[in-house]
C-alpha cells in the first residue's frame, strides 16, 4: 500500500474561518476527514502535517525521503516566493503534486505565479477539496505505470 504526506502551509489550519467566499465554510479538519475517507477507498495512507513556517515545511519535506510514496502540498502563500520550498522539493526523490483550494490564475496578479510548481510534477488549483484527491489519483496512476 503505498503512503502519501498531506503538506499543508500557511493559514491552512484557517480554513472555515478565512474568506470563506474563497475558501469555503469547512475546517481544516473537514478537509484530513475528506482526504481520509478517499485514501481509504483508492487503498492508499495518508498522513498529514500542517505549519506556519517555511522552515518547518523544508524539514518535513526532507524527512520525506525514503518513508512516503509521494507529497500532496498546499504550499499556500509560499508558492510564490519560496525558493527554499522549492529547493527542499527538488532535494528529494519524492513526488510532489502542488495544489491549492482556490484557482491562483484567476486570483490576484501575485498569486498567478508559483515558483514552488515547477519542482512537483502536478499542479491542481481550484478545485476545492477536490484538488487533494485529483493529486492523489495523480500520484498514483504515476507509480502505477
Amino acid at each position: 500500500m503505498n503512503k502519501y504526506l498531506i503538506i499543508n502551509g500557511p493559514n491552512l489550519n484557517m480554513l472555515g474561518i478565512r474568506e470563506p467566499a474563497v475558501y469555503g465554510s469547512r475546517t481544516y479538519d473537514d478537509l484530513c476527514e475528506y482526504i481520509r475517507d478517499f485514501a481509504k477507498k483508492i487503498n492508499v495512507e495518508v498522513d498529514f502535517f500542517q505549519s506556519n513556517s517555511e522552515g518547518e515545511l523544508v524539514t518535513e519535506i526532507q524527512k520525506t525521503l525514503g518513508k512516503y510514496d509521494g507529497i500532496v502540498m498546499n504550499p499556500g502563500a509560499y508558492a510564490h516566493y519560496s525558493f527554499a520550498i522549492h529547493d527542499a522539493i527538488k532535494a528529494v526523490t519524492t513526488p510532489c503534486a502542488e495544489v491549492h483550494i482556490s484557482d491562483i490564475h484567476s486570483r490576484e496578479e501575485f498569486r498567478r505565479t508559483s515558483v514552488t510548481a515547477p519542482a512537483c510534477c502536478h499542479m491542481i488549483s481550484g478545485k476545492g477539496f477536490d484538488s487533494y484527491t485529483i493529486a492523489l489519483e495523480m500520484l498514483e496512476n504515476d507509480k502505477n505505470r
